[in-house]
């Protein structure tokens, strides 16, 4: 599993076909997720509390040492399989290690809930729907979290 968090001072997520808007948030994190095929909910429930302790927004110092909880922030979580796109051969990523939906659901709603537990607030997008990502940086941060590389198991 592998998530794309930027801090943001805002996100919203809508979809392309008929211009809802299905998720919005304020100041928080945007993330984008993408399932491996390989992946369980040991991989999700980790990931999804490590997402939302994340130390990466600024303190009265202006020390990146706050949490989203203790600034009251929120999280928007858009699926991104083509986080697993591989582009070490030719020029058009292959895309065999994304999880295919009917694994990759269960998982990405997994993810939502748990950060839900944390007690932060969660927007979403739709999963496998075309969708308009906005967001406006704050910094910016942005970070790349892969269980497989942290080897957190």
């Amino acid at each position: 599993m592998r998530i794309c968090v930027q801090r943001v001072r805002r996100a919203k997520v809508t979809l392309v076909e008929t211009g809802q808007i299905t998720g919005e948030i304020g100041p928080g994190l945007l993330v984008l997720l993408g399932i491996k095929t390989t992946d369980t909910n040991k991989e999700a429930k980790w990931l999804a509390g490590k997402a939302a302790t994340l130390r990466v927004f600024e303190d009265k110092h202006g020390k990146i040492n706050l949490g989203l909880g203790e600034i009251g922030g929120q999280m928007l979580v858009v699926s991104q399989f083509t986080l697993y796109g591989d582009c070490r051969k030719g020029r058009r990523p292959s895309f065999i290690e994304a999880a295919r939906p009917e694994q990759a659901v269960p998982l990405y709603e997994l993810f939502v809930d748990e950060v839900r537990k944390q007690g932060i607030t969660v927007a979403t997008g739709v999963f496998q729907q075309e969708m308009a990502v906005e967001l406006v940086n704050d910094g910016p941060v942005t970070l790349i979290l892969d269980c497989d590389a942290d080897g957190f198991l």
